[in-house]
């Protein structure tokens, strides 16, 4: 068992200064086993992360929420970040790297003719929906997916008891949400083309854009994303699609272009600049020009390093073909959790493409199970949860010590859940669902 007395210092003082301890839900210990987990790192490199307490950790976790396709400080790109220091990161003039960026995303995406850069993958998802709304003149929304925080989609949980619940996060209270926005987003499943066509029937006059991940969890069934393009085509809607999650995992570039799918904006963050903040709202050039028409402009998107790193994290993409080397471990580590959970006799549900990867317990006490399984994989030197981000640092011999550590800590839980005693083998709490106060 590690000794972690500094880390869990500093989360307790957290507590007391950062209301929800952390700037990201997904970041938060208690997600994870509050009172085990680590919480705070003093450096990572490659594939290693290191606590406040000195202690060495494989991170096979959730590789910096996606945010590190490369791996944590990555030399190419920090050369890149470190050159474009070196020329100044911000002065009364604009950056050229973010027209070369422009031109690069282009190339990737031929049917994209116009960019807009912002820095974070929310901000950038609200701005392609207030540039869809300034381009139809229409105010209401059909999604699907998580797009994260910002009052257009938290709108679709106004007056209603949880429509965001099946989204990825349940419990979403949107305290702080405009009531006047109520009635203007409307949730529908991956999948579910009936309730898209709901939708459209009885907002398609209003509807601004059809926003949706290409791909998350499941596989699109034969025609589902056709469909939804001939559907926005129909009624008149932008089709906006989140690669914030996707992108840069399946291909160099967004997983549509593996799928087939064409849309009319795509906005990308996480793995584009491999941690350094940068997030870019692409789309045809007769919708993008509605951002001229609407106030949309911050000084930090003008900053030289969010381009120059994406500029280097997509060129080491291209010339290494990053995206097979994730896909490869990707597999490995779910056909690795099949094997196990028919060995121990443990029922595990499995999704994800497989760079993203994850699975549930199913189990009487799932979030009990989930903290052992963290609690075990720790004390093995194994940062791991239920999710597994798939990184370029990553080697198949990480992939085998940590199915070796998973095969110890699966075997664990298939004896105390059989005794009853999960609960009691915890040394912090069990992992949280959902959304709550953190108290």
């Amino acid at each position: 068992m590690k000794q972690i007395a500094k880390s869990l210092a500093l989360q307790e003082h957290a507590k007391a200064r950062i209301p929800g301890l952390a700037q990201l839900l997904s970041k938060r210990p208690d997600r994870f086993s509050y009172g085990v987990w680590p919480g705070y790192s003093s450096a990572a490199k490659g594939a290693t992360v290191w606590d406040m307490d000195g202690n060495r950790y494989l991170d096979m976790s959730i590789g910096g929420i996606g945010a590190t396709v490369l791996g944590y400080q990555d030399p190419d790109v920090d050369a890149a970040v470190l050159a474009a220091i070196g020329r100044g990161v911000a002065s009364s003039l604009n950056c050229p790297e973010e027209v070369e960026l422009a031109d690069l995303l282009c190339e990737l995406h031929p049917w994209a003719e116009m960019v807009r850069f912002c820095r974070g993958g929310g901000e950038g998802m609200a701005i392609a929906v207030r540039i869809a709304r300034a381009a139809t003149g229409r105010e209401k929304l059909a999604f699907c997916g998580y797009h994260g925080w910002h009052d257009w989609y938290l709108a679709a949980n106004l007056g209603t008891e949880n429509a965001l619940g099946e989204h990825l996060i349940s419990g979403l209270d949107p305290a702080g949400v405009p009531r006047s926005l109520a009635g203007t987003a409307f949730p529908f499943s991956y999948n579910d083309e009936a309730g898209l066509r709901a939708i459209i029937a009885e907002h398609g006059r209003d509807l601004a854009a059809i926003v949706m991940e290409p791909i998350r969890s499941a596989q699109p069934a034969p025609g589902f994303l056709q469909t939804v393009r001939e559907l926005a085509d129909a009624c008149g809607a932008v089709l906006v699609i989140d690669e914030v999650s996707a992108g840069f995992r399946l291909n160099c570039g967004g997983a549509h272009l593996e799928l087939g799918l064409v849309p009319d904006l795509a906005v990308f963050s996480k793995a584009l600049g491999n941690g350094y903040p940068i997030a870019a709202i692409i789309g045809r050039g007769n919708v993008m020009e509605a951002a001229q028409r609407s106030f949309i402009s911050s000084t930090n998107w003008t900053e030289r390093v969010g381009p120059s790193a994406a500029l280097a994290m997509i060129r080491k993409f291209r010339a290494k073909d990053v995206h097979r080397h994730l896909v490869a471990i990707g597999e490995a580590v779910q056909a690795g959790w099949r094997r196990l959970g028919e060995k121990h006799g443990l029922r595990l549900a499995i999704g994800g493409i497989p760079p993203l990867s994850h699975f549930s317990f199913e189990l009487e006490e799932p979030l009990s199970a989930k903290a052992y399984y963290i609690q075990s994989m720790l004390d093995q030197g194994i940062l791991a949860s239920t999710s597994f981000y798939s990184m370029y640092a990553h080697a198949m011999d990480d992939v085998e010590f940590y199915l070796a550590a998973s095969d110890a800590a699966f075997a664990e839980i298939a004896r105390l859940a059989a005794e009853g005693g999960l609960g009691r083998a915890l040394r912090g709490e069990p992992a949280a669902s959902g959304f709550k106060r953190l108290s």
